[in-house]
């Protein structure tokens, strides 16, 4: 009974892994066939007529053509690819200096209100970006940030969501090893950085991972904030890529796609101990 049980989650588990993997295996084959394929098989997805679209789990003539083009004769590629770049790591950056220490005094200081300040840090997590757009808009505006790259990376330093999960993370630091170095006469910055950031770095590392995909992958921010085309991120230079230049767009997803498969791959193990860590104490 039980090997039958366990047979049959094995199997639940496969059918859903081959569910999710399949889209990015059809991007990863589509990135290496030729333009005529891709308009051969999805010719009836553009021109919505009552044929059936197809595919096929390999390319019928499989070719470098395509990331060639994008490598090599597209400079709007690079462009895009660097403008992600700097607005991904310039979020990382502020979150470390900004998000890391107030994390920190919201879980080990007695600050007022404490409680009334994390509800409403959840409340803003909940808050979908078209919500906060306009007054995000408003601000920016004021402070000349509009169509700069600082107008997507300002407010992505200032996420709430990067303050909420360090702070389950300090919280799970044992109180003895603090109340330690306070008899020894370690002052709050030193424990800050002596203590509290080695013990909790799976746990940071875990969240300025999370932040990247998200900063990575962002549209709607970049889209609203920034008019310069030259600015865009590569998340938006993919859906402006048209019908006769689909392999180029395949080419350029599996591109984008790489950072974030080497970081998680890389950084695995991390990630997971960050996340049990975080459910180490509420």
């Amino acid at each position: 009974m039980k090997t039958w049980k366990k047979t049959l989650n094995y199997l639940l588990l496969l059918t859903l892994a081959l569910i999710v993997v399949f889209p990015v295996w059809l991007a990863v084959t589509s990135a290496f066939s030729s333009q005529w394929e891709l308009e051969e098989k999805l010719f009836p997805i553009f021109t919505k007529t009552e044929e059936t679209a197809s595919w096929s789990l390999l390319p019928q003539a499989p070719t470098l053509q395509p990331m060639a083009e994008v490598l090599l004769d597209n400079p709007g590629f690079f462009t895009t690819f660097w403008n992600s770049v700097t607005i991904s790591l310039g979020i990382l950056a502020g979150q470390l200096v900004i998000a890391v220490p107030a994390a920190w005094v919201l879980a080990q200081f007695p600050i007022p209100g404490k409680k009334r300040i994390l509800t409403l840090y959840i409340l803003l997590m909940l808050m979908p970006f078209q919500v906060l757009m306009y007054p995000q808009y408003l601000v920016l505006k004021q402070l000349n940030l509009l169509d700069t790259l600082w107008a997507v990376i300002v407010p992505g330093v200032f996420s709430t969501f990067p303050v909420f999960l360090l702070h389950r993370f300090f919280l799970a630091i044992p109180r003895e090893i603090l109340e330690a170095a306070r008899l020894d006469g370690a002052g709050e910055v030193r424990i800050f950085c002596q203590i509290a950031m080695p013990l909790s770095a799976p746990g940071i590392l875990a969240t300025m991972i999370l932040s990247f995909l998200d900063s990575w992958n962002m549209i709607e921010q970049p889209m609203t904030y920034l008019k310069n085309k030259a600015l865009w991120p590569l998340s938006l230079f993919l859906p402006a890529i048209k019908m006769e230049d689909m392999s180029i767009g395949f080419a350029a997803a599996l591109l984008m796609l790489i950072p974030a498969l080497l970081l998680f791959i890389g950084c695995q193990d991390d990630l997971q101990e960050g996340i049990a860590l975080s459910g180490g104490k509420g």
